[in-house]
């Protein structure tokens, strides 16, 4: 039987408590480990622990440290064997494996082989200039002696590392490597060499941004590929086919601003295909998807899309103009089962039709149509007809910001009549927010439609502002995101209007939040 470590209460503080605790020495040999002396080779290490007055010794394989009476405590950690001393530093982040390493000899054997190499800047030269950033990755890089199974590389375009970034990926792509997140360089061709057998059959994750990708169908099949993202790539729609029928087990497809392609097919094949993200692709067209399971699609522009099976659909995101319009005549037919929908857009010159066709499973609805001005003409009032068509409702994010509101004002109308939509019942809805709430009178009477219908509701939120992050009311450094002049007036009128129409329509069993400027950081001025 192995021995156990002491209870909690018992145990020694180890060699990285006690550094990054009371031992000013130990703070100052780890703050070196993570500026110049990364611990890429036995020396480094050894020096950077001689540098703490911290002597370093190995018994059985476990690591211990002795640190002087008054110069000397003794502090040991049980035997354990070192496979399990390597698991233990294996969970820790890579930061703290290299300051551990630099205090330990075992560490130090197990940092060459630790899993999760994460190279970027700002973990390996938090305190130095740019000049260093490529000698610790070639230092780390070339001494790391075992497989890594997660590498995340970002050289975020960095010129000086584009002669190095080949050598690096053949020492740190090798069979066993299970996640590949790289960020490299635009001129930078991303070789499929490095993709050899043995990595297509452990490789899960591939993650690639700024370089150019060409596969063909010589690749061959990554057997365990279930997440693929493209950021910034250059890559055709044939050569993505290509890859895309060699990944027979793929769960996750990502396209952002994947600019050569402008026809994507996903074939039938990709029977484990669940989620579908195709993001600022300026050029994309046309999207036919074959994959019988796709339950989350994300788009965004005029894109043409055609799915095989639309009954497996419940996660949508589309970013487009009209898309609420579009969304509330086109989608119910379309995709019937949806229970997730965010509908973005900046400009909606439609309203909303009112129509018999319902969405029956959707829960959680997210509509934003902000943008510097709307319309006049555009009325609020009719995006009731999203909770006409969803009964199982639960949740409703409206944000309807302008920096400029030329709606017209129900404050300025004291004898304004609201309209109402008596027969409108609803048992589901929970939560509403509305962010950029605003005094327009087709925006009231929607709020007070949604009040007197929803008898579920829990809580109603009205944010006059833009959302986003507040100050806590403190002077601590933090302040609210900034507004115009004109916003903070309209939020005046905005919160007059709720206490004047919507306050005593809410019923006691609803929590009525209601956001407004900050005193602290918002000055306001009417002159």
């Amino acid at each position: 039987m192995l021995p156990m470590l002491p209870p909690p209460a018992l145990r020694a503080p180890s060699a990285w408590e006690q550094a990054t605790t009371s031992s000013s020495i130990g703070r100052s040999a780890m703050e070196e480990s993570c500026s110049s002396n990364w611990p890429a080779t036995p020396c480094a290490a050894a020096t950077t622990a001689d540098k703490s007055n911290c002597t370093v010794g190995s018994t059985n394989n476990s690591p211990s440290e002795q640190v002087g009476h008054g110069d000397s405590l003794i502090y040991s950690l049980p035997y354990l064997p070192e496979d399990i001393w390597r698991h233990i530093h294996s969970l820790m982040p890579m930061s703290a494996a290299a300051r551990a390493a630099c205090l330990s000899h075992s560490f130090l054997n197990s940092w060459r082989f630790h899993p999760n190499l994460s190279l970027n800047f700002k973990t390996l030269c938090p305190r130095t200039s740019r000049g260093n950033f490529k000698c610790k990755i070639d230092s780390i890089l070339r001494n790391h002696l075992g497989t890594a199974k997660i590498l995340k590389l970002n050289v975020a375009d960095e010129d000086s590392t584009y002669p190095y970034i080949d050598r690096w990926l053949e020492v740190a792509v090798t069979p066993g490597i299970e996640e590949l997140t790289l960020t490299l360089h635009k001129k930078y061709i991303f070789a499929c060499s490095l993709l050899s057998d043995g990595v297509r059959d452990s490789i899960r994750c591939l993650q690639l941004t700024f370089c150019a990708f060409h596969p063909m169908a010589e690749l061959g099949p990554l057997r365990s590929l279930t997440k693929l993202h493209l950021c910034g790539v250059h890559i055709t729609g044939d050569e993505l086919e290509s890859l895309l029928l060699n990944s027979l087990v793929l769960e996750q497809l990502r396209l952002n601003v994947c600019n050569k392609i402008s026809f994507l097919k996903i074939p039938c094949v990709l029977q484990h295909l669940s989620c579908l993200s195709v993001m600022a692709c300026r050029r994309m067209q046309v999207i036919v998807c074959e994959a019988p399971n796709l339950s989350s699609i994300s788009l965004s522009g005029g894109i043409k899309f055609s799915l095989g099976e639309t009954l497996t659909m419940k996660v949508l995101s589309m970013i487009r103009p009209n898309v609420v319009c579009y969304a509330r005549a086109q989608l119910p037919s379309i995709m019937p089962n949806l229970e997730s929908m965010v509908l973005s857009s900046d400009s909606e010159a439609v309203n909303i039709p009112m129509l018999p066709t319902k969405f029956l499973c959707l829960k959680h609805l997210t509509i934003q149509i902000a943008r510097g001005t709307f319309s006049p003409s555009y009325d609020y009032f009719f995006l009731v007809s999203f909770l006409h068509a969803s009964p199982s409702l639960e949740t409703l994010y409206l944000d309807v910001f302008q920096e400029d509101m030329r709606h017209e004002s129900i404050v300025e109308d004291s004898s304004a009549h609201l309209r109402q939509l008596p027969e409108l019942s609803h048992e589901c809805l929970k939560s509403v927010e509305i962010i950029g709430f605003n005094s327009a009178k087709s925006l009231v009477e929607l709020t007070c439609c949604i009040v007197k219908a929803a008898a579920s509701l829990e809580r109603l939120v009205l944010d006059t502002l833009r959302g986003g992050d507040r100050c806590s009311g403190e002077s601590n450094g933090k302040i609210c995101w900034p507004v115009s002049k004109a916003v903070l007036k309209e939020s005046a009128r905005a919160a007059i209007a709720v206490r004047r129409y919507i306050e005593d329509k809410v019923a006691p069993t609803t929590t009525l939040t209601l956001v407004g400027t900050c005193t602290r950081c918002h000055s306001l001025a009417f002159g």
